[in-house]
């Protein structure tokens, strides 16, 4: 690949090449417009929405049989979070279009209360990316984006699901394009009953396990000139889960959410440089209810002000400056937690510098300053590069540091909250070798991360939890994973399979963390023939301690759990598929004493307009 294309890769996500012609030509205007450039460089999991249909119950299920990622979930469709590389949730950034959206609150995201069917691209990456993505993107961070297309006309489509346990999901979505303009709207309703027993568990019931949620999503763009677009999304999001609970004589317990995210977007494309404004609001709004029949017994309230500008620049042909500011309101108000009407103000300045040395050799080098009001922050850093050493071998390096500041509830919650707390910062390297050899891509990558400072609630001298600087943590491990594809004829196979060893290990007690498998496996199938799909996905855990202790007798025990789907396409537009989850009938869980289900159905339509 020369340098020419290298740059078309770099820009592709502006909808226009930036070359020695300044002609927009209609693509697809992606609102991440940094994501182009991480794949200069760095591995990452891209799940299309097609994909994303296999696992339609929620998040959880696709992040678990479609990467590298272990998530933590106690019970189906309840409280969930990630784990990468085996850091925690709150070191793991959620990305919407470019903008970090982890909880002011708790600094991280519930994975069953962040919406997923109205998406057009979900992308995993593994490893540290502060100085693009902000605080939290410690561990890995996980990418929800949305695209325009242009000058396609107009298309609809429904996705609509009946699954065992009363469960119902509906995707409703509609678009138009011509050559100035673009508009795209989509609502997402999922209910369940969720009430599955797995008697060979303690003849576990999953009392009070109902939840449903809403969303919707709305997106536009409009060429002003052939250089100048303006662009907007907006997101709504309504979820309700309640608790299970293990006895009928326990009162039933539930958790409500209300977010609103919104984007716009002015970009300015010419030959040597680029340029993307953004202003956002983000909100987020929870309540719990001790009694699902009584008042909320606790909640909060958080806002965002948003301002982003992402300038590129090439000095010459083979170099490229990209600067990127942005500055944060961050508010919030907590209901009986002793927040009170918080506001804090959040800046930031990063500059990189890419280097395209030869067409088969390119670096990345970038430096990144935070302005948390109140807080101390550690200088970021990043390197990376990638050399093409031969047509089926590619290396790449990197190295950086990262970091997480405190969140709300850990410097105001009363009793508890620590004001002299300071940011939980890591350093990390990893090494990629990805092969690509008859058909067949591999990439192998080992690790090292050391995070200190790390944040944790624990007993403090005058008798109630407290937020403390503790733990120094040492994770290292490797992640691979096998492609491959091949088209013959009306035949299509198409075939991955992942595997990763991590070690995660508490410097001051020598234990592994909690909740993190040394061992996790992932593979997924698909064949297609003319009109018909077939799918077979798997997944193997490995032991999982439930305690800061390595208790065996308390620990996770390895599991492995088998889905399969088939559809068939009629009339071109019609297309009806059949699932069965969980087919060997494993007993298994994620997170101690909260089973999931047992072998379970679904049936589902979708229809193109």
């Amino acid at each position: 690949m020369d340098i020419k294309r290298s740059l078309v890769l770099l820009f592709s996500s502006y909808g226009c090449f930036l070359f020695a012609q300044e002609k927009t030509i209609d693509t697809v205007y992606v609102f991440d417009n940094q994501m182009s450039k991480v794949k200069l460089f760095h591995n990452v999991t891209t799940i299309t929405p097609q994909d994303a249909e296999k696992n339609s119950t929620n998040l959880s299920e696709i992040l678990r049989f479609q990467s590298a990622v272990y998530i933590k979930e106690n019970g189906r469709g309840a409280v969930s979070s990630p784990s990468f590389r085996g850091t925690t949730a709150s070191q793991t950034a959620f990305v919407w279009n470019g903008i970090n959206i982890n909880s002011n609150f708790l600094g991280q995201g519930d994975v069953n209360n962040i919406p997923f069917g109205g998406f057009d691209q979900l992308i995993v990456k593994s490893g540290g990316g502060s100085v693009s993505y902000g605080s939290g993107a410690i561990g890995g961070s996980i990418h929800l984006n949305n695209n325009l297309d242009f000058n396609r006309g107009a298309h609809a489509s429904l996705f609509s699901e009946a699954a065992s346990f009363g469960t119902f999901n509906n995707l409703l979505k509609a678009s138009y394009s011509n050559e100035k303009f673009s508009f795209k709207a989509s609502g997402h309703y999922s209910i369940s009953e969720n009430d599955y027993e797995v008697e060979q568990s303690n003849n576990y019931i999953n009392r009070n396990g109902k939840y449903n949620n809403t969303n919707f999503n709305f997106s536009a763009a409009y060429k002003i000139t052939p250089h100048h677009q303006i662009s907007w999304i907006s997101e709504f999001f309504n979820g309700n889960q309640h608790y299970p609970v293990f006895f009928e004589s326990q009162t039933p317990t539930k958790y409500e959410t209300q977010n609103v995210r919104s984007l716009i977007s002015w970009d300015w494309n010419k030959s040597k440089f680029s340029n993307s404004f953004k202003a956002a609001y983000t909100e987020e709004n929870f309540q719990y209810f001790g009694n699902i029949n009584g008042p909320k017994t606790s909640g909060g309230t958080g806002k965002n002000y948003i301002l982003k500008n992402d300038f590129n620049y090439f000095i010459v042909p083979k170099l490229n400056f990209n600067l990127i500011t942005e500055f944060q309101v961050n508010k919030g108000e907590g209901y009986a937690s002793g927040i009170d009407h918080i506001s804090r103000n959040v800046g930031s300045v990063a500059g990189l510098l890419r280097y395209f040395t030869t067409k088969d050799l390119r670096f990345e080098a970038g430096v990144k300053k935070d302005f948390v009001e109140d807080i101390s922050s550690p200088l970021q850093f990043s390197f990376s590069g990638k050399w093409n050493a031969v047509d089926w071998y590619n290396v790449g390096i990197s190295a950086s540091r990262n970091f997480r500041f405190p969140t709300f509830n850990d410097l105001y919650w009363s009793p508890g909250g620590n004001k002299d707390l300071k940011p939980e910062t890591s350093y990390q390297f990893e090494l990629r070798n990805q092969f690509n050899i008859a058909g067949v891509q591999l990439s192998v990558t080992p690790y090292y991360m050391k995070i200190k400072d790390m944040i944790q609630w624990l007993p403090s001298p005058v008798g109630y939890y407290s937020a403390f600087n503790t733990n120094r943590v040492e994770s290292y491990g490797i992640e691979s994973r096998i492609d491959y594809e091949k088209k013959f004829g009306k035949h299509n196979l198409r075939t991955n399979l992942g595997y990763s060893y991590t070690k995660s290990t508490n410097l001051d007690t020598g234990k592994q963390l909690m909740y993190v498998p040394f061992h996790k496996l992932f593979g997924n199938i698909d064949y297609q023939y003319d009109f018909m799909r077939l799918y077979v996905q798997g997944m193997f855990n490995g032991l999982t301690y439930a305690d800061t202790n390595e208790k065996r007798e308390d620990a996770l025990e390895p599991y492995f759990v088998m889905n399969a789907g088939i559809s068939a396409t009629i009339l071109k537009n019609y297309t009806v598929g059949f699932k069965v989850n969980n087919i060997f009938n494993q007993v298994y869980a994620t997170t101690a004493f909260y089973p999931m289900p047992l072998r379970n159905y679904s049936v589902n339509l979708n229809i193109n307009f």
